[in-house]
């Protein structure tokens, strides 16, 4: 989020309102992605074209920006590079998942992303962690057994340890754009990541690429219009509302994925889902709701020091 919109997030229900869409938009990309995959798209493909119909929004949001062109200066392109490479690994994964498992399997297990990034501030970041939080990690755990159900038959194996792969990486990506996010704002962020990723997407592409019929390459660009969308409506939600009031919002995308699961694939989530999905959302509400408490308590203290 940029610094010149910082102090107009006072439009609660346009965040809510606008992240609800980002995660439809996301919904809609990651079907895409699954029907794609049907039809032997390689994952690499789905990420070039993902990033590529991305950039010239991303250009457009930079262009509108109040500092414009200027703006994507950065003296912290050893970070960036660190982000683009864990990112992309982040989202390949995630795109692969959603290839092996079921959407609503895949996207519950993609729930654990905020357990894992909490478990790493701490661990890698030395943040201080709380009796409370540190509950609602090991409950959070607990409903990744229910849901993955380790030597049970309901869910791939291989597929749910792509999934949790996906989500480690993409929690360590939060870390590192949560240290990006002291100097850097998150349209910048973006643009870096797609500058930096994109000349390997396109070799891949050229690699594992090939001639499509109409209504894969149909597929190939609603992942695109789709991912840039979502990309957008995130981004904007941010300026409407605080972290704290959107984020629960992002839990939607079970709603989708179980919809689009059913109606295009014909995948009912199983009793493992029904059981364990409310187990991990709820840990994470838990742990977002505390980082919310912590970060006011954090500012209240500034405050009277400053006094």
């Amino acid at each position: 989020m940029s610094d010149d919109n910082a102090a107009s997030q006072n439009r609660p229900m346009a965040g809510i309102l606008t992240r609800l869409a980002a995660m439809l938009s996301l919904g809609f990309m990651f079907a895409f992605v699954k029907l794609a995959g049907e039809q032997g798209v390689h994952v690499t493909e789905s990420l070039f074209y993902r990033q590529l119909i991305a950039m010239p929004l991303i250009c457009f949001l930079i262009w509108r920006s109040q500092r414009g062109w200027p703006s994507i200066v950065s003296n912290k392109h050893r970070l960036h590079i660190l982000r683009s490479i864990l990112g992309i690994f982040a989202m390949g994964l995630n795109f692969w998942a959603m290839t092996l498992l079921p959407l609503a399997d895949a996207t519950t297990i993609s729930f654990t992303v905020p357990i894992f990034a909490t478990l790493f501030a701490a661990l890698i970041l030395r943040e201080k962690v709380g009796i409370r939080r540190w509950s609602a990690i090991m409950i959070g755990f607990v409903g990744v057994l229910v849901v993955v159900q380790p030597g049970g038959t309901l869910i791939p194996a291989f597929g749910a340890t792509v999934a949790l792969a996906g989500a480690l990486v993409t929690a360590a990506v939060t870390l590192v754009i949560r240290i990006l996010g002291r100097t850097e704002t998150s349209i910048v962020t973006i643009f870096w990541f797609s500058v930096y990723t994109l000349p390997a997407l396109t070799i891949c592409a050229f690699i594992y690429g090939g001639g499509h019929d109409a209504r894969t390459s149909g597929y190939l660009l609603g992942i695109g219009i789709f991912g840039a969308l979502g990309q957008l409506a995130i981004t904007q939600s941010l300026r409407y509302a605080p972290v704290s009031t959107i984020v629960p919002m992002d839990y939607s995308a079970l709603i989708w994925a179980t919809i689009f699961g059913i109606l295009l694939f014909g995948q009912y989530p199983g009793l493992s889902i029904w059981l364990g999905a409310p187990i991990i959302i709820g840990s994470g509400l838990f742990i977002a709701w505390r980082e919310h408490v912590t970060a006011g308590r954090l500012s209240i203290a500034k405050a009277v020091d400053s006094a």
